[in-house]
């Protein structure tokens, strides 16, 4: 069953890379067809508030049900039923209010309906808080006995059986809807930091080697920073990153915040670190973490390879790391209009069948997508997928790049599994667990690269996509790792009393990041500045969410190899593993699909398979001498 506390952070942050906004930067000048229509959720502003004021007017009768759950079958599955409805429309009130304030981050009343969906969500999950205790009390033969008196019990078994192995963390009635009720409180650093940052922020201005002057916020930072001209990319950088230092004691405050979060619940629920207490949730070995960490760690010298690498394509003498996002092939830098993308999209994704790709087209046809930026927007991207009875949507910020198409076709994996996975489970068991949320974004990924490959035979093209995938690694695989280590790093330190401030985050990430780009080794020069770097990433305020973007690459490099050498067997288990929403727990659910997540095989095969890529890129560097 979903949890109820989700409806905190509904929105999934698929894309790695927040792109530019380039583009028309007025709303009302975007074509419609390129925009949400979020009539199929509500026909209008009035229509969700009424259909709001209904459901927070039941939420009281949730309390009919208490001290009944044990009676009979009949009246827990009443119960659970009414607890399902309930979250179901919640979600989709939520998904209205939160996308509304999404396509202008500057619009109070959109921000006001986003926080009054909060607000009654703790309300509900208040109100609901004596359930799992409750549950709990029910002796397990007995809840066994009522699960085969009561088919109707058949969609709950999962949420049951979770319940009783969380059992030594489930607390009474009274203190679970204490828990409940600090759930909005809990939330307000990350609310603070994504206001301040997205909306009110001071961002600088730079002028560029052209003459133009441009505002570095986080839509033009990440338009140019990979700027051929490798002066105005310097700039950008040391811009961006020296405005964030000025407020670096805010945004320690802020993160702080939310590490005293995580540090209160690890205690409330009895865990002995908040990393066990995160992964606990999923039933996911504390040891698929750390053995994340040690093992990039271990496999540094290959990342160091590629930085080498890049290095000599650039034809520089020293790497900063303001070179890192600049084209390796500044000739090859094409632009892909939406009309092409969406066909290269769909003809790199036919291996997974055309029922797949005909629910990729309504996607492009039926307005799922927010595509151009606009003054306001909300940066990056996701995919939506929590309105059960309704498709997801899909917030991007395209620009016409490849890195845009990519990021396009990673949100249509995202997409695509809560499609299959809303329309083949039902609601208590659509909701896949975050930890495997990424496999099928990165997936769809490895199919496109591989399609494109397959058409271009220039070798100045072919090294650019190669150098692409190999970005797509640095930035999934070990800059996420990077991340996951500072999120540890930070969590520890909570744990142990020590102090959270801008300059002791400042120190630790500025020490990680050297030794995973190789600052000591002159690998690549990693200037003082980039300190600031982590006060940029929304996902820390995601309790130790990045981990799951390396993990997933990892194990979509593992079953995407399958799919593309043709075994259609593979390929069923992939679509029916999208279609298993939370059925299992991840592990088991990635085991299904093909791949075992607890041993070390998956980042193994990543790893042959980067160092296989730079031997490519290597002998057509070297056929291309003359």
């Amino acid at each position: 069953m979903k949890s109820m506390n989700r409806l905190l952070v509904l929105a999934l942050a698929g894309g790695l890379a927040l792109t530019a906004a380039a583009q028309e930067r007025d709303r009302s000048k975007v074509a419609d067809r390129y925009k949400w229509d979020l009539s199929s959720l509500y026909s209008s502003d009035d229509a969700w508030r009424a259909a709001k004021d209904k459901l927070e007017a039941k939420i009281p009768s949730i309390q009919k049900h208490k001290g009944q759950l044990a009676s009979s079958p009949q009246s827990l599955y009443a119960a659970l039923d009414e607890l399902t409805q309930t979250t179901k429309e919640l979600y989709r009130l939520y998904v209205y209010a939160s996308m509304l304030s999404d396509i202008d981050t500057r619009v109070a009343k959109n921000q006001a309906m986003q926080q009054e969906m909060a607000q009654i969500a703790t309300r509900f999950s208040s109100e609901a808080a004596y359930v799992e205790p409750e549950i709990l009390k029910i002796d397990r033969a007995r809840v066994a006995s009522f699960l085969s008196q009561e088919p109707r019990l058949a969609i709950y078994r999962q949420y049951l059986d979770d319940i009783a192995r969380r059992q030594a963390h489930t607390l009474s009635a009274a203190e679970e809807k204490i828990i409940a009720d600090a759930g909005l409180m809990a939330e307000a650093s990350g609310d603070t930091f994504g206001i301040f940052s997205d909306a009110d922020f001071p961002f600088g201005k730079v002028k560029l080697a052209s003459g133009e002057e441009v505002v570095i916020d986080k839509a033009g930072f990440n338009r140019w920073r990979g700027d051929s001209n490798r002066d105005d990319r310097r700039k950008v950088m040391e811009s961006f990153f020296g405005s964030l230092g000025k407020f670096t004691a805010t945004f320690g405050s802020t993160l702080n915040g939310k590490m005293q979060r995580d540090l209160f619940y690890m205690r409330a629920r009895k865990y002995s670190t908040t990393l066990e207490n995160a992964l606990d949730q999923s039933n996911i070995p504390v040891s698929v973490y750390h053995s994340l960490v040690n093992g990039v760690n271990a496999n540094l010298a290959t990342f160091h390879r590629y930085l080498n690498l890049r290095k000599r394509m650039m034809g520089l003498t020293d790497l900063h790391y303001y070179d890192l996002y600049a084209p390796l092939v500044g000739s090859v830098d094409a632009e892909y209009p939406i009309e092409a993308a969406e066909k290269h999209v769909i003809a790199s994704l036919a291996p997974l069948g055309t029922e797949y790709t005909s629910i990729i087209r309504k996607a492009f046809g039926e307005r799922w997508i927010d595509l151009y930026p606009n003054t306001g927007k909300r940066a990056g991207a996701y995919s939506q997928g929590s309105a059960y009875d309704l498709h997801p949507y899909m917030l991007i910020n395209y620009n016409g790049k490849y890195d845009d198409m990519s990021t396009l076709a990673h949100e249509l994996g995202h997409t695509m599994q809560s499609y299959l996975s809303n329309k083949a489970q039902p609601f208590p068991t659509a909701d896949y667990p975050t930890f495997v949320a990424e496999v099928a974004s990165t997936f769809n990924e490895a199919l496109l690269i591989d399609y494109m490959l397959k058409q271009i035979k220039d070798d100045k093209a072919r090294l650019a996509l190669l150098g692409n995938y190999l970005e797509n690694i640095k930035g999934t695989v070990f800059r996420q790792t990077q991340f996951a280590e500072f999120e540890l790093r930070v969590h520890e330190m909570t744990e142990k009393g020590e102090p959270i401030t801008g300059e002791a985050l400042d120190k630790l990430y500025l020490d990680i990041t050297k030794k995973y780009y190789g600052h000591d080794k002159g690998v690549t020069i990693v200037d003082d500045y980039i300190k600031h770097e982590w006060s940029n990433v929304p996902h820390f305020y995601r309790n130790y969410y990045v981990f799951q973007y390396a993990t997933s690459f990892t194990a979509s490099a593992a079953l995407s190899e399958k799919v593309l050498a043709g075994d259609k067997a593979a390929m069923k288990k992939f679509v029916a593993f999208l279609s298993a929403g939370g059925s299992k727990y991840p592990i088991d659910l990635l085991k299904d699909a093909g791949v075992d997540m607890t041993t070390s095989q998956p980042l193994e095969l990543t790893m042959r398979k980067m160092n296989r890529v730079m031997d490519e890129m290597e002998k057509l560097l070297a056929s291309s001498k003359p």
